[in-house]
């Protein structure tokens, strides 16, 4: 096998790789946006570069094909302690690692192996703790190294989690990229051999696929693991082209020159649409933007003014002339795709006529100013907020409230608006585990509405606090969804945000491809796919 972390070469047509695969050999080619930065996912953030590490690895628990929910990874079953501290995880026999040209396994995956994933982004004196980055940021952002008392080996095939307190999350928390699990033997190799970087950079995992070869801004290739405990996958050859530009993505797919594509161009999709070889795959994604009121400034301290404001915007033209056909309206801080979802909720009406009377009723019949920030930036949850705040602003003039549209750097803004320097502002949030948490305790809990944290209308609401804290604790979910249901009841009477939309993830694939399956976090996974 021949690796090439980081020398750049020319860029290498997908196909002509894909002609090198053995005969008969099915190949599916993906093209990216992006060239991974490593192929070690607990020290990375991006898509792009979880995308790049997504064949090589398993983790304890996974996400389920196309889903949120948590089901058996490299651990066949677990237990939970009835007071939610202790995690006994059983894990699987017989699991096999990728062979490399420098190092030969020499036995199965075992508990050994989960130790040493855990202690390498927890324990400062780990040996390969500052390897490529001491950046863990996953890691840290879920309060992992507070929340975990201990990690310890039973037996080889036993692994015992002793939390410091109840974290209904946890399980999903661990299906994501970052907790990817590494051999321990092979890292003890490269440390002796005084090569430590070659574990993210020449990786072996215990996935369905092993790299084979990568070149920086031009291909990674990856070869199915004959010996995959979960079965071998049923394509051959899986080949990511680098293809940065949405439009050349689309050329490419529709030459057949790749058969699924991220990210389209929304002016292209119309074209995509009309292609009879293409299908467009849509299913709303696991995100919301909104329009976030600063509930402890005023006039927003006031709920009728809220509510007023969210009456006299109209959602529907929003959704229409901005999103082109890629988002759905949002009524709740949750996606609709999540089981939490609170489908009995209504949304607040378009009724610029009561919003008047209610801005009366509030103390400003003849309306009021205020700012509106619009992020300068394009995000999954909001194509384009200038142009959106321009439609709110209008909207909002018809009920006599004037409203100064501002923005600021990127960095900046979110600097701010996290400072809760804005009266009202655009932001929104693409789930990252599928938990209700991620989303109702991150960005509306009272920690978080402190200054710098992710609650940007500073709302702290002592019934709706009970009840996210509360869920935290409950391990059961179906009770955990009702106290969530409850919360989003609450959320809706004191309207901290205006929710604008979900935005749908799109995926044009070729029709030859068979069964690949949206992610709810827009990753894109290989293993179960096949091709005509």
């Amino acid at each position: 096998m021949k690796f090439f972390p980081h020398r750049k070469h020319f860029a290498i047509a997908a196909l002509a790789l894909a002609a090198t695969a053995s005969v008969g050999a099915k190949t599916l080619v993906f093209c990216s946006e992006g060239s991974p930065e490593n192929f070690y996912p607990g020290v990375n953030t991006t898509g792009t570069s979880f995308d790049g590490n997504e064949p090589i690895y398993n983790r304890l628990v996974e996400f389920e094909r196309g889903g949120t929910k948590v089901v058996p990874g490299l651990a066949e079953r677990w237990q939970i302690s009835p007071d939610g501290l202790t995690y006994t995880f059983y894990l699987r026999k017989g699991v096999k690692w990728h062979d490399h040209r420098s190092f030969k396994p020499t036995r199965d995956f075992n508990a050994d192996d989960i130790i040493f994933g855990f202690e390498r982004q927890w324990k400062e004196d780990n040996a390969f703790f500052k390897v490529t980055s001491s950046n863990h940021s996953y890691f840290n952002d879920m309060g992992l190294p507070k929340l975990l008392k201990s990690v310890e080996k039973v037996d080889d095939y036993t692994v015992k989690i002793v939390l410091d307190k109840p974290e209904a999350p946890f399980l999903s928390n661990l299906a994501m990229p970052y907790a990817a699990i590494q051999s321990k033997e092979y890292a003890d190799a490269m440390l002796k051999a005084g090569t430590p970087e070659k574990i993210d950079q020449e990786p072996i995992g215990t996935g369905p696929f092993y790299l084979v070869q990568y070149q920086k801004d031009a291909v990674v290739r990856f070869k199915s693991f004959a010996r995959y405990w979960g079965g071998k996958a049923k394509i051959d050859d899986l080949v990511y082209a680098i293809t940065p530009d949405a439009s050349v993505r689309w050329a490419k797919l529709q030459k057949g020159e790749c058969h699924v594509m991220p990210y389209p161009n929304p002016a292209d999709l119309e074209a995509i649409r009309k292609d009879p070889n293409i299908r467009v795959l849509e299913q709303p994604g696991l995100n919301v933007g909104y329009l976030a009121f600063n509930t402890q400034k005023k006039p927003f301290d006031d709920v009728r003014v809220r509510k007023a404001i969210s009456m006299a915007i109209n959602k529907k033209a929003i959704i229409d002339g901005v999103y082109l056909g890629t988002g759905v309206a949002a009524k709740n801080p949750l996606p609709p795709s999540m089981s939490a979802y609170n489908t009995a909720i209504k949304d607040d009406p378009f009724d610029p006529v009561a919003a008047k009377k209610l801005l009366a009723a509030a103390g400003f019949p003849n309306g009021l100013e205020t700012d509106l920030w619009a992020m300068p930036v394009q995000r999954p949850y909001n194509p384009n907020a200038k142009r959106i705040a321009e439609l709110m602003q209008a909207d909002l003039a018809k009920i006599g409230v004037k409203a100064e549209i501002k923005t600021f750097e990127w960095g900046e803004y979110r600097k701010r608006m996290q400072a809760g320097e804005h009266q009202m502002g655009m932001l929104g949030w693409t789930g990252d585990n599928g938990d209700p948490d991620n989303f109702l305790y991150t960005l509306l809990g009272c920690e978080s509405s402190k200054t710098n944290g992710s609650n940007v209308a500073k709302f702290c609401f002592q019934p709706f606090e009970d009840l996210v804290l509360k869920a935290k604790t409950v391990s059961k979910p179906a009770d955990r969804d009702a106290l969530y249901k409850k919360a989003q009841v609450i959320f809706k009477e004191q309207a901290p945000w205006f929710t604008i939309a979900h935005a749908v993830q799109l995926k044009p694939v070729r029709k030859e491809v068979i069964d690949f399956k949206l992610s709810p976090f827009g990753r894109h996974n290989f293993y179960g796919v096949d091709i005509k």
